[in-house]
């Protein structure tokens, strides 16, 4: 679904309930209520996208609290840097309370609840998303070495110049560029400014008695919703590239094709003395290069042709075994059943401890063999202790449980059906994986990938996932997981 089509229908059921208010005699003012049903119902239905998936708006937050430390650090407000890494430890919860005041408010302006709080509410939140999106969307004129207070090193637009590349107004339900979104709010700024000046023509629904009674209702269910997609179970609908039923090896294979036959439409050149950018094919600088020496032109974007499929996070499917190969193919190519045991991170305080080690010292001697030749043979001196550093893990035990009470009678009954396991780690090295095996007894492959692409394939720390022939059959949040007898059964796995 685009926007364009999201907006249309948004509309219709706007008008719809607008006609239903008219006709019933609730409006004070046709064009304040439609505004009201449709600003009421985009915040509602956004709001909803979200709470399905409360972590996936946390991760967002995320990247916006690390551009932002990133951008302040360079200035001379680096002393505001700081702040961010530890609104970033506050993520899930930002996430939890921004969705359901969302949706509280949507709600609030289809009934008309609290006009004066509600029209306020309503201009300060977007004026809010205005300034993310916008700030994103500016970075764009950013190149990758300038600090985005540097304005005289700005450039021409390009998307690529972006770290936060999609805003997650609508979470993973709808992608939109950070300049679609930014214009999308800087137009929902007109009915916010409107319901200001206006307020009093907004209308109400039911006595005002009730009001509190659906807000405080509303808020509950709405807590209590967000919690159970992410805390007590997965999103119960998903809308990431990596559902159960996709083929992701035959997915990965397309995007990847696709990619590989980009190519580079026209250049983008900028003279270095008179700052005139000029835009040439790629077939034409390929025959004139030579009239563009570096000296004078430099090149400031390519601008490549669009792929025929768009890449999705299946295109940065990458795992690393934790002896150094490449292990991708293992899971997208190799048939059969095999279980994925997936840790976007692992919580455990690394300790160095000094151990004593005896050390033999050797050395070099000549000696001269019957017919004169000299040799330098190594000769044993002396025996030498010295102490040497070794890092240790401190595991948290709560950490563990889930492994040791779970996930470890599950691999294991799994493996005596001939299903093979891999642990995928993320932000962890091969020290602490080591030490990981040793403390749970699990005796599985160890892998290491990219923690954003194992947060997108599962919304579970630990999370498990059943794969078949390079396809997602099924995924299971540590709360959920079954017992094998049950896992297999289901799927009938011999």
């Amino acid at each position: 679904m685009t926007l364009g089509t999201l907006i249309l229908y948004i509309g219709i059921a706007a008008i719809a309930l607008t006609a239903i208010m008219f006709f019933l005699k609730w409006h004070k003012n046709i064009l304040m209520s439609f505004l009201q049903n449709f600003a009421g119902i985009l915040f509602i239905f956004s709001g909803w996208v979200k709470a399905i998936d409360p972590l996936g708006t946390a991760y967002k937050m995320e990247q916006y609290f690390a551009e932002f430390e990133s951008t302040f650090s360079g200035t001379w407000m680096s002393f505001i840097a700081p702040l961010f890494p530890a609104l970033s430890g506050f993520s899930v919860s930002f996430s939890v309370i921004m969705i359901v005041f969302e949706i509280l408010l949507g709600i609030m302006l289809v009934i008309g609840i609290f006009p004066r709080f509600t029209s306020w509410a309503f201009f300060v939140l977007v004026a809010f998303f205005t300034f993310l999106t916008g700030f994103t969307f500016l970075t764009g004129y950013v190149p990758p070495d300038a600090n985005f207070f540097n304005f005289s090193a700005w450039g021409s637009y390009n998307p690529n110049h972006m770290k936060v590349t999609d805003c997650g107004c609508f979470g993973d339900f709808i992608k939109l560029e950070p300049r679609t979104s930014f214009f999308k709010d800087v137009v929902l700024l007109i009915p916010a400014l409107y319901f200001i000046l206006r307020k009093r023509d907004m209308h109400t629904i039911f006595n005002q008695k009730y009001h509190l009674l659906i807000i405080g209702i509303s808020s509950i269910l709405l807590v209590v919703y967000c919690f159970s997609n992410f805390i007590w179970d997965l999103p119960h609908t998903d809308f990431r590239p990596f559902k159960k039923g996709a083929n992701i090896a035959a997915i990965y294979e397309a995007e990847t094709e696709a990619a590989a036959n980009v190519r580079i439409k026209t250049f983008k050149l900028k003279n270095l003395s008179s700052g005139k950018v000029v835009e040439i094919s790629n077939d034409v600088y390929m025959k004139e290069y030579m009239n563009y020496p570096k000296e004078e032109w430099t090149v400031i974007e390519q601008v490549m042709t669009k792929p025929e499929i768009e890449s999705t996070k299946i295109s940065d499917f990458s795992i690393e075994h934790i002896e150094g190969y490449e292990a991708t193919d293992h899971y997208l190519e190799n048939k059969g059943w095999r279980l994925m045991i997936v840790a976007h991170k692992m919580y455990a305080t690394p300790t160095t401890e000094y151990i004593t080690v005896s050390d033999s010292i050797f050395v070099n001697r000549e000696v001269t063999d019957e017919l004169g030749i000299s040799y330098i043979i190594p000769e044993f001196e002396r025996i030498e202790t010295k102490e040497i550093p070794m890092v240790k893990y401190d595991w948290k035990q709560s950490y563990l449980d889930p492994y040791q009470r779970k996930v470890s009678p599950f691999v294991r009954e799994a493996g005596t059906d001939g299903v093979e396991t891999g642990l995928i780690a993320g932000g962890a090295g091969d020290d602490m994986l080591r030490s990981f095996e040793e403390v749970t007894g699990m005796d599985i492959d160890l892998y290491k990938a990219d923690d954003i692409l194992l947060k997108t394939i599962i919304r579970s720390n630990p999370g498990v996932v059943l794969w078949k022939d390079g396809t997602i059959i099924d995924k299971w949040h540590i709360r959920k997981l079954p017992d094998w007898t049950s896992v297999k059964t289901m799927y009938q796995i011999e």
